[in-house]
């Protein structure tokens, strides 16, 4: 999770909303993909965090499939993340902070969970979540200054 902030900064300082993300081969912790939130740098609806980071490692491994892999990203998913989790299946998936207005993983959905779908994750979150909140806080807090 500490991996995933250090990129939820670089995405602040980019003017994009501090969200990151990286997939790491679960036995053996190496990271494969990583992203941070890219909407406004990109002019891309898609380009958020965890998409990006799931690509990456799919790349890394050639295969869509990421079963042995762990998805940790600052920001509970949205529905669109979600579900891009469970087409990748991943094996696991860490957040930290809840997103209450957005969130598909507990907040407002629970669709990684949802029984009607081919695969399920169940989410650990709350992981730093302080420090996740921090930086959503600050990033809008500047944002609503101007």
């Amino acid at each position: 999770m500490r991996h995933a902030l250090e990129l939820a900064r670089v995405a602040g300082q980019l003017g994009e909303v501090p969200v990151g993300c990286i997939v790491y081969d679960t036995a053996s912790g190496r990271v494969l993909g990583e992203g941070f939130n890219r909407r406004e740098s990109d002019n891309d609806p898609l380009a958020h965090a965890e998409i990006l980071a799931i690509r990456a490692a799919a790349t890394a491994l050639s295969d869509w499939r990421l079963n042995a892999c762990t998805l940790v990203v600052t920001l509970e998913p949205c529905s669109m993340c979600a579900g891009a989790i469970v087409n990748a299946r991943l094996g696991r998936l860490v957040f930290g902070a809840t997103d209450p207005k957005a969130g598909a993983c507990g907040s407002l959905l629970r669709l990684t969970e949802d029984p009607r779908l081919n695969h399920r994750v169940t989410p650990l979150g709350g992981v730093l979540a302080p420090e996740s909140a921090l930086l959503l806080r600050d990033f809008f807090h500047r944002l609503r200054g101007k």
